[in-house]
């Protein structure tokens, strides 16, 4: 498909790739202009990031990099790119446990949770593990500079038996969508974004009963388990977690409109 309108000949300014990027429907086009124009080397390559933000691909695809907590976390196609609101969940699990010597960033994505967290405790022991293929070959580029470790596998599964007990802060951002609302999803996440990372069963809550119920025999004894999930499931959330044997608490940030069940071992 062609651009939605051609850039101009001449040097493009922050205003016309604006102007393209706001006839394509884009809300923050400015914003989403400089950051296109830093990130392309030559024209040729500016028209064709353009062009592919214009046609709908999401900004974080179109850079190659997103945001999270000051870090540039590196996302491909295939990989579900991180939330601002989970920076949330981070705070949170650093607030619980300031001198944590063992993470573990499950259902782990692009890996942008334990790279934030392994940034901010320095030195820790990060393990990280997915599912998904793709997600674990974009999560191991992520935290390498952290010294990070990255499994393949169905959560738990995934992890080495020598963590059992030993996990100071296990944060797990699971699907929660429910099956029947994924394709009410914004066109970016629907489209661009794997199922798997998404789809959280009939009421969303599929993989978090999962993770809460096997979390008591892999947390240290100090150790907690922070999950993001929605207003709306909230109390059932909270409620999977006590049934686990966990003390739960919920946290909530209305800026970010953040929900984060947190459970103690």
């Amino acid at each position: 498909m062609p651009p939605m309108s051609p850039l101009p000949s001449s040097s493009p300014s922050v205003e016309s790739v604006a102007a393209v990027l706001r006839a394509a429907g884009c809300v923050f086009a400015e914003d989403e202009a400089r950051l296109i124009l830093a990130q392309a080397r030559t024209p040729e390559e500016l028209a064709v990031l353009v062009d592919r933000r214009a046609n709908g691909l999401p900004l974080e695809l179109v850079l190659g990099w997103a945001e999270f907590r000051g870090l540039r976390i590196t996302v491909e196609p295939g990989v579900f790119v991180p939330r601002r609101r989970t920076e949330f969940l981070v705070e949170q699990a650093l607030d619980r446990a300031p001198e944590a010597s063992v993470v573990v960033d499950l259902c782990c994505g692009s890996g942008a949770v334990g790279a934030a967290l392994a940034t901010a405790l320095d030195g820790v022991e990060l393990h990280a593990a997915d599912i998904d293929p793709a997600a674990v070959r974009c999560a191991r580029r992520n935290v390498a500079g952290v010294g990070g470790h990255v499994h393949a596998g169905d959560l738990f599964a995934a992890l080495p038996a020598g963590l059992r007990g030993r996990v100071d802060i296990l944060a797990a951002n699971v699907p929660y969508v429910p099956s029947g609302e994924v394709g009410l999803l914004p066109a970016e996440a629907r489209d661009h974004e794997p199922l798997v990372a998404l789809d959280g069963g009939t009421d969303g809550l599929d993989v978090l009963r999962r993770v809460a119920a096997e979390a008591p025999d892999w947390l240290a004894p100090r150790g907690c388990l922070l999950v993001e999930t929605s207003r709306a499931q909230a109390p059932a959330a909270v409620a999977a977690f006590t049934a686990a044997g966990l003390t739960t608490r919920l946290a909530v940030s209305e800026e970010w409109y953040a929900h984060v069940v947190i459970g103690a071992s």
